[in-house]
C-alpha cells in the first residue's frame, strides 16, 4: 500500500461520503481524488518526475489536502512547511531539498519572492487564493501557474495518473529543528507511514463514523497524520486554520457532531480557562488525544471532569518515528506522570551509553525499533549516522531517540528529559542555535544565549540572554519585534535578558547550565 492508495480506496468504497470539511467546503472522497488526479496530472506535464520534491506553503486549507495527495499520485515527495515561515529558512529548505515545485497562497507572495533567489532547482510555482499574482521581480526560469487553471484545465487526464513507486520510495520529508540550528528534513517511506498510520488507527479504535475536528497545523506531523488516518480508514476530518478563536472551533466541534479531538497542552490550557463549556453538547466526542508535551496532572484530572464520558489519551512521539507510545485511557488514573506503552508492532528499549538495557527504574537512552521508524535525515549522512543506527537485521535501523526514560515493572514508560538542548515550545522542536542565530543579526547584539524555562501552558518558554556592545541602545521590545519578524512565532523569545557577559567554561563555552 502506498499512501495515495489512502485516498484512492475510500473514494472507490465511499465516493459520496464527505471526507473533508473546511472553509465553509465540504468535500466528498470523489471529489478530493478527482483534484488530486487534476493536479497530478498537470505536475507530470510540466516535468515533476519520480521522487522529485515538491513543497507545499499554505495554511491549512481544501488546497493542502489536494496538494498532499495530487504530489503523491505524481509521483512526487511532498513537503509540507509551517505557513508562518520566513523567508530565509524557506530558502534554505527549497535549496537543501531540491524542490522542483512549489505550492503557496498569493497572500504569501513577499515571503515567497524573497525565498525563491538562488533556488536553482525550482523550476515552478503554482499560486492559491482569491487575489491570485504573480510577483513582479523574479527569477525567470520559474514558471508560474494559478491553481484554479491547473486545476480545472480541460486537458488534464480524468483518470488515475500512473505512478511507478514503491512502498520503500519516499512519500513526505518532514524538516523539524536540528541542534545545530539548520533545519532537518525527516525521510519518511511510504511504508513508515502506513505502518505508523495503521498503528495509531488499531489503539484509537477509529471507525468509518469518526469525525474529527483538526486544528494543527498540517505541517506539525501530528495534525497531518489526522487527515491520513482518517482517509485510510474512511472518516470525515473538519480542518481548522488554527485554534486561535477557541471558541468558535468548540461551536464547530459540536456542530459537525465530531468523535475526535486531537489537542496539545496549549489547547488544554486554553480550553481549561473557558467559561461556560458546559452549555455544550460534548456527547458525540469519543477521545481527545494529546502529544507534543506531557500533560500536567493537574490538566488530566480538569479535562476528565469537563468531559466525563470522553476517553483521553496520553500519547509521546518524535518526527522521527511519528509515535512511540500511547497510556490506554483506563490507566490514566493509575499512572497520569506515564505516556505509555509501545503503540502496535513497535519495540522499545531504555539502553545506557555502553548500549546495554537498564533496570526497571533506572534512567537511559530511548531506543525504538519498528516499520515505523523512518529512513534518515536528508542530506545529512552523519547525524543519520548517530541518531538512525544499524538494528538486529540487515537493513533494519533501531532510531536513538535523544530522550531519556525510565519504566516500571509493568513495562509503562516515564519521559525524564532531553539529552540535548533542543527546546519543546508549544508542541514544537526549537533549536537554540538557530533563535541564538538571529538575535546575533541585531544591530547591537556581541553574543546571545538561548534556554528553556519550565512553562505551565508551553512546556517550556524561551529565554534570551544577550550581551550588548556599550554603544547599543537595544530594547527588549525591538529584540522582540525583530524575533517576530524573522522566526516562527513560536520561536520567539517570550523572556530577555540583558547581561554585562555570559558565564563560560574553562574551555570558552557558554555555560548554560549556569543560566538556568
Amino acid at each position: 500500500m502506498l499512501v495515495h492508495h489512502f485516498l484512492e480506496n475510500s473514494a472507490a468504497r465511499l465516493p459520496d461520503k464527505v471526507a473533508l470539511i473546511c472553509e465553509n467546503q465540504r468535500l466528498t472522497y470523489r471529489e478530493i481524488d478527482y483534484l488530486a488526479n487534476q493536479l497530478a496530472s498537470a505536475l507530470v506535464d510540466t516535468g515533476i518526475r519520480r521522487q522529485d520534491r515538491v513543497v507545499i506553503f499554505l495554511d491549512n486549507s481544501p488546497e493542502s489536502v489536494i496538494s498532499i495527495f495530487g504530489i503523491l499520485k505524481a509521483g512526487g515527495i511532498f513537503i509540507i512547511l509551517n505557513p508562518t515561515m520566513k523567508s530565509k529558512k524557506l530558502n534554505y529548505i527549497l535549496k537543501d531539498s531540491g524542490a522542483r515545485a512549489l505550492i503557496s497562497q498569493s497572500s504569501k507572495v513577499r515571503v515567497v519572492t524573497q525565498a525563491i533567489n538562488d533556488t536553482p532547482d525550482l523550476k515552478k510555482v503554482i499560486w492559491t487564493g482569491k487575489s491570485q499574482q504573480t510577483p513582479k521581480e523574479r527569477p525567470t526560469a520559474i514558471s508560474y501557474h494559478l491553481w484554479n487553471e491547473v486545476i480545472l484545465k480541460p486537458n488534464a487526464l480524468h483518470h488515475e495518473p500512473y505512478t511507478s513507486n514503491i512502498d520503500v520510495d519516499l512519500a513526505t520529508i518532514i524538516y523539524t529543528s536540528g541542534s545545530t540550528g539548520e533545519p532537518k528534513g525527516v525521510m519518511s517511506a511510504h511504508y513508515n507511514v502506513v505502518s505508523a498510520a495503521q498503528s495509531i488507527i488499531q489503539y484509537l479504535e477509529n471507525v468509518e463514523n469518526d469525525i474529527i475536528l483538526n486544528a494543527l497545523p498540517l505541517s506539525f506531523d501530528y495534525g497531518l497524520y489526522q487527515v491520513l488516518m482518517a482517509f485510510l480508514f474512511g472518516g470525515t476530518v473538519v480542518l481548522e486554520k488554527s485554534f486561535v478563536y477557541p471558541y468558535r472551533i468548540m461551536e464547530r466541534l459540536v456542530q459537525e457532531q465530531a468523535t475526535g479531538f486531537p489537542i496539545v497542552p496549549t489547547m488544554a490550557a486554553i480550553l481549561l480557562q473557558m467559561n461556560n463549556l458546559s452549555r455544550f453538547d460534548f456527547s458525540p466526542l469519543r477521545y481527545i488525544t494529546n502529544t507534543a508535551a506531557a500533560l500536567p496532572v493537574a490538566y488530566i484530572r480538569k479535562l476528565q471532569a469537563l468531559f466525563p464520558h470522553v476517553r483521553i489519551y496520553s500519547m509521546y512521539g518524535l518526527t522521527e518515528c511519528k509515535r512511540v507510545s500511547y497510556l490506554p485511557p483506563d490507566q490514566l488514573d493509575l499512572r497520569p506522570e506515564s505516556v505509555g506503552i509501545p503503540i502496535p508492532n513497535e519495540e522499545v528499549f531504555i539502553v545506557n551509553e555502553q548500549g546495554k538495557e537498564v533496570g526497571i527504574g533506572d534512567v537511559g537512552e530511548l531506543v525504538v525499533r519498528g516499520s515505523n521508524v523512518m529512513r534518515g535525515y536528508w542530506n545529512k549522512p552523519e547525524e543519520t549516522s548517530q541518531t538512525f543506527r544499524p538494528g538486529h537485521y540487515k537493513g533494519e535501523a533501531l532510531l536513538f531517540t535523544g530522550d531519556l526514560f525510565k519504566k516500571d515493572k509493568e513495562g509503562f514508560l516515564y519521559f525524564v528529559s532531553r539529552k540535548d538542548d533542543l527546546l519543546k515550545v508549544k508542541g514544537e522542536r526549537v533549536s537554540p542555535k538557530e533563535v541564538e542565530n538571529i538575535l546575533c543579526d541585531i544591530d547591537g547584539v556581541t553574543e546571545s544565549a538561548v534556554i528553556g524555562v519550565p512553562d505551565e501552558i508551553f512546556g517550556q518558554a524561551i529565554k534570551a540572554f544577550i550581551v550588548m556592545d556599550n554603544d547599543s541602545e537595544l530594547t527588549e521590545s525591538k529584540v522582540m519585534n525583530y524575533c517576530s519578524k524573522n522566526l516562527e512565532s513560536f520561536m520567539v523569545p517570550k523572556y530577555v535578558e540583558f547581561l554585562s557577559s555570559l558565564p563560560k567554561s574553562t574551555s570558552g563555552k557558554i555555560n548554560k547550565k549556569q543560566l538556568q
